[in-house]
């Protein structure tokens, strides 16, 4: 009696991996379904199954004991100033030694002009050497920059490598208090599998600066780049392994660059960096009210001011509306710059509802914001809404007006958050009159000095008080 043969083991499936966003397709697809990049996905070595049963890990002695927490010092975790203001406001306090920040933005945003200015900052005041590794430029390219922006001091290297232990070579060698590298994205390990760029690749590289940073007490900052719809390009894990996280932003056609706060391990996200782009670089703005206002010889129609809140800055904003020509084909355009196109359309409801919006519905109507800052707040609803009625009528509202408001689909003006810090702000800059939901002006006695503060419950109540400050004032 012969014995049943046993039937062949079966063979694994190939396993497969995007490349770009980690993604793990059941089959081999031309374009991945999750990222929609083309050409990244690729084959990779099946898991091995997992065990039947764990093995159980000895227990070891630890490189160093655990201590009770009053008997550790934090003073090697104490932020270190970059003495670039801005950047400082939003990191907490500067830079944490060990610490490894990821800051992310927009190819042609300026992050390498603001990083070699750190660079320079860094030896300049830290006393200790600062390296800046390009995978991207080469060292006489960043040189060009550096002499534009006067940052060539001797304490300041510069380095172009695109392979990971050369550029932990150039660690050993100049022994940094900083590290920069422009771009993580370009840096590849030749342990680990995948295209430079790739998830593998990068979340070889990041754990692998990360240990570094953390064993010798280097701050790191490692730039980033962002997909299409302005995330940060790479592994999810990528946020997670860094401790701060920094979104880059800003407008190509505009100086005005924000730094946002993401994730911040040593400090709050709540704050916003401003700087202003130039010829010879870039440069922080501790006041940046000044780019978005228009200073008028005479009162224009069609303007009405805000304050905006950005993080837990309050920005004073000016608000232009056009009100043009019905369309010979009946289809008006509706036009925004910095501003919410669908917010827009719902003011433009209500003005035709409940206020002198008569006939709204078949004009165009152009509405932008001065100076590049794009508002998506609902508080800048009161301030749209007079500045479209402001053209409409062809009056100007009365001159250093601020109004802050959220306007409902009722005509109601709603309460909105920070009324005090923002109307302070407004009076530091010589506004004397503000429009504010009811129940947000200050108690009797603790206005700002110079400024007139009125309470508006709907939007009628609104326009029919702007317009009586506009009588007042003419002669």
């Amino acid at each position: 009696m012969t014995r049943p043969t046993k039937a062949p083991a079966k063979a694994s499936r190939p396993a497969f991996l995007c490349d770009a966003c980690g993604y793990q397709p059941p089959k081999w697809v031309g374009r991945c379904p999750e990222c929609g990049e083309w050409g990244s996905v690729v084959e990779s070595a099946p898991a091995a199954a997992a065990p039947v049963a764990l093995r159980q890990i000895a227990p070891r002695m630890p490189g160093e004991p655990a201590r009770p927490i009053a008997e550790i010092s934090p003073i090697p975790a104490r932020a270190v100033p970059t003495h670039v203001s801005e950047l400082d406001r939003v990191l907490g306090g500067g830079l944490v030694p060990g610490g490894v920040v990821l800051l992310a933005g927009e190819p042609g945003v300026g992050k390498s002009t603001l990083l070699l200015d750190v660079a320079q900052q860094w030896a300049v005041h830290s006393g200790s050497n600062s390296l800046v590794v390009s995978g991207e430029e080469s060292v006489s390219q960043v040189r060009l920059r550096a002499e534009r922006m006067q940052t060539l001091h001797e304490r300041l290297y510069l380095a172009a490598e695109t392979d990971l232990a050369a550029l932990l070579g150039h660690v050993d060698a100049v022994r940094p208090g900083l590290l920069i590298v422009d771009s993580v994205q370009t840096v590849s390990s030749p342990t680990s599998d995948g295209v430079p760029g790739g998830v593998t690749q990068v979340r070889a590289v990041t754990a692998a600066l990360i240990a570094t940073a953390k064993e010798r007490g280097i701050a790191t900052i490692l730039v980033g780049h962002v997909t299409k719809d302005g995330n940060v390009a790479g592994p999810r894990v990528l946020e997670h392994l860094v401790d701060v996280v920094l979104q880059f932003e800003g407008d190509k056609h505009s100086s005005l660059r924000l730094i946002r706060g993401l994730k911040n391990r040593f400090g709050s996200v709540d704050e916003v960096g401003c700087f202003e782009m130039h010829e010879t670089g870039i440069a922080s703005l501790p006041d940046p009210s000044g780019l978005f206002l228009t200073r008028h010889a005479e009162p224009v129609p069609g303007t009405c001011c805000t304050v905006v809140m950005e993080g837990r800055r309050a920005l004073v904003t000016e608000v232009q509306a056009l009100i043009g020509a019905s369309p010979a084909n009946g289809s008006p355009r509706r036009t925004v710059s910095g501003l919410d196109s669908a917010r827009l359309a719902m003011l433009l409801a209500v003005l035709e509802r409940r206020g002198p919006g008569k006939g709204l519905h078949e004009r165009e109507v152009f509405a932008s914001t001065v100076g590049g800052i794009k508002v998506t707040e609902p508080s800048v609803d009161l301030a749209m809404a007079l500045a479209i009625a402001s053209a409409k009528v062809n009056l100007a509202t009365v001159p250093n007006l601020v109004a802050v408001g959220e306007v409902g689909l009722t005509g109601e003006i709603r309460r909105v958050g920070n009324v005090a810090q923002r109307l302070a702000e407004a009076a530091r800059l010589g506004f004397t009159v503000a429009l504010v939901p009811v129940g947000c002006a200050p108690a009797k006695g603790t206005a700002p000095t110079g400024l007139k503060v009125h309470e508006v419950g709907d939007l009628p109540q609104a326009l029919q008080m702007s317009a009586l400050l506009a009588a007042e004032r003419t002669p």
